[in-house]
């Protein structure tokens, strides 16, 4: 490393006697938007802003997969609120970062996808590495940008970074040819800023909202992950704390209100606790607050709180009665809303006894039969152990149900999962770009044998940065949750399920210089948290689990959330 110092400063010394390049532009743009870290891999297409980077004061993490830039991005932006940043060439780097851009779409996340193109006089005629990326990413992408003149290069990531951020968060791609990032630039285009303004929420709108929450009997306050991107948590809770509504939330609601409050009864849905599905298909009245009844959540759209009225708040329009009518409807900014709802605490002290009552009759048993790690209890145990520093970044699968069902979360961003688009490999990057963005909180990656497979090469990138991770790894020999449906719904057909075959991933882990474990019995779970939680660096945990287990309650594909099936 020291050997080659002297020549990027004298780099750094040269360019900054002549014009500035369009990298060189990029790199004190994104500086200006207050970026410190960003994610990426580099290649030929994007070399020249690889060139512009030593000594730019922006710290780079090498990933090893463009994937994993796009994810670690996408956590680091849903921790810290800000737009992440990726880094990708052309061609296989810019489609590598497309399961992470669309991740990102589906959850709403913002994020700045800057890829490396082809110079554009051989743009079209198929040039090495040359990939139409720009239409490629178009149904993933919130809007995108192609450079054709280094000048515009400040102008597009200031109007970038604002579309990320502003509304409807979500992923913008910026297409940067070799030849503009090469050139330099005499004449910078100035910055225009674009007024930036929020809907407000119709008055008339609110009171509707105001006299049916006042006539309802049975109201239920359904939260999604709207709230936290509408940065509405605090005010939520304040509405809440007044208003005394019992409370579900979708997958990427969690945490907005803390899983151990007095009205929050967990999350509803395929994989819902049973009380929460049961209260919201006793409701008269649905107060939905950032969220798109998707169909994970809903189950059969018509057997839906068939007897419930909603009130629809959300800052997207698109999503007011895209698949529930809404008899009030109120778009725009969903912190406002929530701060005009002027209602006080309800008449509803029935209710509140009776879903009371559900609650502690459904309360999740944690006794299993045999010897074996129960999940479910490991992560209960694990999450509350942890704290209010708990977060827990998830890989798909039987266990990311396990921790959205058992792991207790003080706040949303605890909860870092790939919602809309499920995507195995997330949990590993994710977890970096968490801790790189929080530290100090006590970041948990909970994988499974087949999830960590999709991008465990990031072990490198967590030794190399000292990224103080700690992972647990269930391992039940077994794709999960398709081994779980294919024997419910497929006659027990069990097809390409089977990973008999895993390595011993303790080994593995330790080959890359991360501390690393076995645990195979619950009398070891104690000994293990405690074990995790205080290692100083990173480390793993290998759980072995019953390879037969299932996650219930489970809402059967076209059924409605009443029909569900249990242990």
């Amino acid at each position: 490393m020291n050997a080659i110092q002297p020549t990027i400063e004298t780099k750094a010394a040269a360019a900054s006697k002549q014009a500035p390049s369009g990298a060189e532009l990029v790199v004190s743009a994104l500086r200006d938007q207050g970026v410190e870290i960003v994610f990426g891999y580099p290649g030929g297409a994007i070399m020249p802003l690889y060139d512009a980077l030593p000594g730019s004061g922006l710290k780079h993490i090498l990933v090893r997969h463009e994937q994993a830039a796009a994810f670690a991005a996408d956590a680091y932006a849903r921790v810290t609120g800000k737009a992440g940043v990726c880094i990708a060439t052309s061609g296989p780097g810019a489609t590598n970062l497309l399961t992470g851009i669309a991740n990102a779409f589906m959850d709403s996340v913002p994020m700045i996808a800057i890829t490396g193109q082809v110079p554009a006089g051989v743009m079209g005629t198929d040039a090495f590495q040359e990939i139409d990326i720009f239409g490629m990413s178009m149904p993933v992408v919130k809007h995108s940008f192609l450079v054709r003149r280094a000048e515009d290069i400040p102008q597009i990531i200031a109007q970038a970074f604002e579309i990320a951020t502003s509304g409807r968060p979500g992923p913008v791609l910026i297409d940067l040819p070799k030849d503009i990032a090469q050139s330099r630039v005499e004449n910078i285009a100035p910055i225009k800023p674009k007024a930036t303004s929020s809907r407000a929420p119709d008055p008339s709108a609110i009171a509707e909202a105001e006299n049916l929450l006042k006539r309802s009997k049975k109201p239920v306050l359904y939260i999604g992950g709207g709230v936290a991107k509408a940065r509405a948590v605090l005010a939520l809770r304040r509405f809440n704390m007044l208003a005394g509504i019992p409370a579900v939330s979708t997958l990427t609601g969690l945490g907005t209100l803390p899983t151990g409050s007095a009205d929050f009864y967990g999350m509803l849905g395929m994989h819902g606790g049973k009380a929460a599905n049961m209260l919201v298909q006793e409701a008269d009245l649905l107060l939905v607050c950032g969220a798109r009844f998707d169909d994970r959540a809903t189950g059969k759209v018509d057997g839906f709180a068939p007897n419930a009225k909603v009130i629809h708040l959300d800052c997207d329009p698109a999503e007011i009665g895209k698949v529930r009518s809404a008899d009030v409807a109120v778009p725009g900014d969903l912190k406002a809303a929530l701060e005009s709802l002027k209602i006080g605490i309800l008449d509803i002290s029935d209710w509140r006894q009776h879903v009371r009552a559900l609650g502690a009759e459904h309360e999740f048993n944690y006794e299993a039969p045999g010897s074996g790690v129960f999940a479910p209890a490991f992560l209960d145990e694990l999450s509350r152990a942890a704290g209010d520093r708990f977060v827990a970044a998830c890989d798909v699968g039987q266990h990311q149900m396990w921790v959205a069902q058992h792991c207790q979360f003080s706040r949303p961003e605890a909860h870092l999962t790939s919602g809309g688009l499920g995507a195995m490999g997330y949990g590993i990057p994710a977890g970096i770009g968490a801790k790189l963005a929080r530290p100090d909180d006590c970041v948990v990656t909970v994988t499974g044998d087949g999830s960590i497979m999709m991008n465990i090469q990031e072990l490198a990138t967590m030794r190399r940065y000292g990224v103080a991770l700690k992972i647990v790894l269930f391992d039940n020999s077994a794709l999960g949750l398709v081994r779980q449906w294919q024997e419910l719904f497929y006659e027990g057909n069990f097809s390409e399920i089977d990973l008999y075959d895993n390595p011993d991933f303790a080994e593995v882990a330790r080959s890359f210089g991360i501390e690393a474990f076995t645990v195979s019995r619950r009398d070891q779970t104690t000994a293990a948290i405690e074990r995790l939680l205080n290692t100083p660096g990173p480390v793993l945990a290998h759980v072995h689990i019953n390879p037969r287990e299932n996650v219930w309650p489970l809402v059967p594909p076209g059924k409605s959330n009443a029909e569900m099936m249990e242990r």
